[in-house]
């Protein structure tokens, strides 16, 4: 007898129809905020329409999940002062909990605006990225002035909606004024956490003469910031303190704090894969746009370390240019490949899923709560875009 195969990830972002949920929720806040632009000029209209599209038009809905998983796990789960929430879980599927937790889109949206401005990204979600698409507007209507500059600068703006917009639609959420009061610092540090990863990745592009461990640690530091805590921790925390107070160091967070880091730095590994191997039909994004940014990733520096000194210096020379053509793409990757570093990343990506999995193993979560966040820890990490 076959096994049954593995829940993709879609299957199982869909469970209890929460992606269709967070999707609703969004389309009708978003309608709102729209309007809202409108009525203050016409003009402004293209901008949040952008804006509407990056996010109801693609997106795994990931940062929502683990929000209301988190949730979900905290319901039965024991508290840090030792009682238990005895409230059943199929009772208690609230629709205040999607909406707070679909905010977490907004800010998404917000960081890979900016992110696209910073990395001169072309594309997101296979369509122009948003400063692209204005500089396109720009040099259609003829203004005034460089287009490039015209459309990084509506990128920013637009950026800094989608983060204020994500504020409103958490405060707005339904959410009470206890519960708001206990999620404001998981909100507020998930966002200057990755506020600051974006920082670490810019500043590793613009210093590749690190010695090679210290660029390691840099790596680490930055999966950490960039993804770790900004994609899985943070919305796990956030999903947790909505039902009740629970200490830092009490046993649920701890929980999810260990599975988040060691869930999250695995994801961010395979994406820095996918990023240089990746197929864009899946990904959205140009093949080998990493490699033109010169990302600094974990596997861009090891590849580094490992290769000889002829493959090596091929590497630097190459590393970093935007003008990469397909046949320097697939010299660096071959490096890549050579050097044993997209295996040793492999391997790498393997333990943090173990290390993931034994948290949730050791901490109070159980349930359906808990099965899915070990079917997450798998299927995430084994993604192909």
């Amino acid at each position: 007898m076959t096994s049954p195969p593995s829940p993709r990830p879609a299957d199982l972002l869909d469970r209890n129809s929460l992606r269709e949920r967070v999707e609703i929720e969004l389309a009708a806040f978003l309608d709102r905020r729209l309007a809202d632009l409108g009525a203050i000029d016409a003009d402004l209209i293209p901008v949040g329409e952008a804006i509407c599209d990056l996010v109801l038009q693609g997106g795994k809905r990931l940062r929502p999940a683990f929000t209301y998983w988190g949730w979900r796990g905290a319901l039965d789960a024991v508290s840090y002062d030792g009682s238990t929430v005895q409230d059943a879980a199929a009772e208690r599927d609230d629709d205040t909990v999607v909406r707070a937790a679909a905010s977490l889109e907004l800010v998404q949206a917000g960081a890979l605006i900016h992110d696209d401005v910073m990395d001169r990204a072309s594309t997101r979600r296979g369509q122009p990225a948003l400063h692209v698409r204005f500089a396109e507007l720009h040099t259609e209507n003829r203004w005034a002035g460089p287009a490039a500059g015209f459309g990084q600068g509506v990128a920013i703006i637009a950026g800094d909606i989608a983060l204020t917009w994500a504020q409103e639609m958490l405060r707005t959420a339904g959410l009470d004024q206890a519960a708001l009061a206990r999620v404001a610092p998981a909100y507020d540090a998930m966002r200057i956490e990755v506020m600051a990863g974006q920082y670490l990745d810019l500043r590793g592009q613009v210093d590749a003469r690190r010695p090679d461990e210290e660029a390691l640690a840099a790596a680490w530091r930055t999966a950490r910031y960039k993804a770790a805590s900004y994609t899985v921790q943070r919305p796990l925390h956030i999903g947790a303190l909505v039902d009740g107070p629970h200490a830092p160091e009490g046993p649920l967070l701890m929980t999810y704090t260990e599975y988040g880091f060691a869930l999250g730095e695995a994801f961010q590994l395979r994406d820095d894969v996918l990023g240089v191997f990746g197929d864009p039909e899946q990904t959205g994004k140009p093949a080998g746009d990493d490699l033109r940014e010169g990302k600094q990733t974990l596997l861009v520096i090891l590849a580094r370390k490992r290769a000889s000194v002829n493959a090596r210096d091929l590497f630097q020379r190459l590393i970093g240019r935007p003008d990469l053509s397909g046949l320097d793409i697939d010299q660096l990757r071959m490096v890549i490949e050579g050097s044993g570093a997209l295996g040793e990343v492999e391997v790498l990506i393997a333990q943090r899923v173990e290390a993931a999995l034994t948290a949730l193993a050791q901490g109070p979560i159980g349930g359906e709560p808990r099965e899915i966040l070990e079917q997450l820890a798998t299927t995430l990490t084994a993604r192909d875009r």
